[in-house]
C-alpha cells in the first residue's frame, strides 16, 4: 500500500509538470506565445526550471531567435547553470554579433561570478557597437570601479614588475635637474594587493634610495583600506620616514569616497589629513582630493581634480589633473613639503596609460608646477615621466 502511494504520487508530480510546459504542442502556439509564457512562469512563479522547458521548446520553433536564447541564458545564469548560460550567450553573439541584450546578460553573469575583467571585456564588445547604450556604459563604470577597487585587480596576472624614470627641470630654483627611478614589484593576494619598492633620486646634486611598502587589504565589498610605510636613509633627498593609511568606501551609483592621514619625518615631522570624493561616469573617473595640514587654520594645503577617460580596460586610459598645493603621495616633489614656510603652488598633469598585449602596460605624463620656493619668488617646474610594468 505504501509502494502503491509513493507510486501515484509520482504519477500526479509527472502529470503537473506536463501540464506546464507542453504549450509547445497544443496547436498554434508560436514561440512568441511561448516565450511570453517562460517569462511568466520565472517572474510571477520563480520556477526557472518549467520556464528553461519552455524556453527550449521555444528555440526548438524559432531557432535563431535572439531574444529567446538571451532570456534562456539568463533562466541558467538565475539558476546557479554559468557554464549553460555562457554557451546561450556566446551562440547569440556567433549568430548575431555584439547583440546589445546579450552583451548585458553575459556581462552581468561574468559579474555576479567575481569575473570583473572578463564583464569588462564583454561590455566593451558591446559597446563598440552601441556606444550609447546606458545599460551597457553604467556597467562599464561599475566594473572599472571594481577592478580598481578590489582585490580581484588582474585576477589572470597575479604579479608585475615595473620601472619608472622622472626628469625634473627647474627655471630658475634649481641649477641642475632632478632625477627620479624606481623599481617596483606588487602581487594580489586573497587578502588584498601589496607592493614594494626601492626609489631613486639625485637632488641637490646628491643621491640618495627609499625602500617603501604599501597594501590595499580588501575588507568588504564596499570596503577597502590603503596602509603604506617608507623609509631612506638620507632625510634630504626623501623622508627620513614616511606612513599613511586610508579608508575607502564604494557608495551606490558609482560614487566612491575616503580619508586617511600622511605623516612624513624630515628634520621635524608633518601630519596631514586627506579626504576624496570620486565618481565614475560611462567612461570616465572624476575625483576631488584635498589634504589638509593642522595648524594652518584648516586651510588646505593641497587639492587636486583628477579626470581619466578609459579606452579599454582598467589599465587604458587618458588623465587630465589640475590643482594648487603639493601632494604627500608625489614623490617627485615631496621634499618640499620640508619647507616650513606653505608656499603656494599651482599645477597642471597630463597622462596616459596602455595595455600591451594583455601582460605588458606602458604609461607616460607630463607636469607642469608653478611654484612659490621663497615669498613672492616664483618658478616653473617640468616634471616628464615614463614606466613598464609586466604582469606574471
Amino acid at each position: 500500500m505504501k509502494t502503491t502511494g509513493l507510486h501515484l504520487l509520482a504519477l500526479l508530480a509527472g502529470w503537473f509538470l506536463t501540464m506546464t510546459i507542453p504549450l509547445h504542442a497544443q496547436p498554434g502556439a508560436s514561440a512568441d506565445d511561448l516565450l511570453k509564457q517562460a517569462r511568466r512562469v520565472a517572474f510571477t512563479d520563480h520556477q526557472y526550471s518549467v520556464a528553461i522547458r519552455i524556453c527550449s521548446a521555444a528555440l526548438e520553433l524559432s531557432p535563431g531567435d535572439p531574444d529567446i536564447r538571451v532570456f534562456l541564458g539568463r533562466l541558467y545564469a538565475w539558476s546557479h547553470e554559468a557554464d549553460s548560460a555562457r554557451l546561450a550567450f556566446s551562440t547569440t553573439l556567433r549568430q548575431h554579433p555584439a547583440y546589445e541584450d546579450a552583451c548585458i546578460a553575459w556581462s552581468d553573469l561574468e559579474f555576479w561570478n567575481n569575473n570583473d575583467s572578463a564583464a569588462l571585456a564583454i561590455c566593451l564588445t558591446g559597446l563598440a557597437a552601441h556606444p550609447e547604450s546606458p545599460e551597457l556604459r553604467q556597467r562599464q563604470a561599475r566594473l572599472i570601479a571594481d577592478l580598481h577597487r578590489s582585490s580581484a585587480t588582474n585576477n589572470v596576472f597575479g604579479n608585475r614588475l615595473g620601472v619608472s624614470y622622472d626628469f625634473i627641470h627647474f627655471d630658475r630654483q634649481y641649477a641642475d635637474p632632478w632625477h627620479l627611478a624606481s623599481i617596483e614589484y606588487s602581487r594580489q593576494t586573497g587578502w588584498g594587493s601589496c607592493i614594494g619598492w626601492v626609489n631613486y633620486a639625485n637632488r641637490f646634486r646628491q643621491s640618495g634610495v627609499q625602500f617603501e611598502a604599501e597594501a590595499y587589504p580588501h575588507i568588504s565589498r564596499t570596503l577597502y583600506g590603503y596602509v603604506d610605510l617608507g623609509y631612506s636613509p638620507q632625510s634630504t633627498i626623501f623622508p627620513a620616514w614616511r606612513t599613511g593609511a586610508s579608508l575607502f568606501a564604494n557608495l551606490p551609483h558609482a560614487f566612491e569616497a575616503d580619508a586617511g592621514f600622511r605623516l612624513l619625518h624630515f628634520s621635524a615631522s608633518t601630519m596631514l589629513y586627506t579626504f576624496s570624493l570620486g565618481k565614475y561616469y560611462r567612461s570616465f573617473w572624476f575625483n576631488a582630493r584635498s589634504y589638509l595640514v593642522p595648524g594652518q587654520g584648516g586651510s588646505s594645503q593641497s587639492i587636486t581634480l583628477t579626470t581619466r577617460y578609459y579606452y579599454g580596460g582598467a589599465d587604458d586610459y587618458y588623465s587630465l589633473a589640475g590643482g594648487a598645493g603639493l601632494s604627500p603621495d608625489d614623490n617627485s616633489a615631496i621634499v618640499q613639503l620640508a619647507n616650513p614656510h606653505r608656499l603656494q603652488t599651482e599645477k597642471l598633469q597630463a597622462g596616459w596609460r596602455h595595455t600591451l598585449h594583455k601582460r605588458h602596460i606602458v604609461f607616460t605624463g607630463l607636469q607642469w608646477l608653478y611654484q612659490e620656493y621663497q615669498p613672492g619668488t616664483h618658478d616653473h617646474q617640468w616634471d616628464v615621466s615614463v614606466g613598464y610594468l609586466y604582469r606574471f
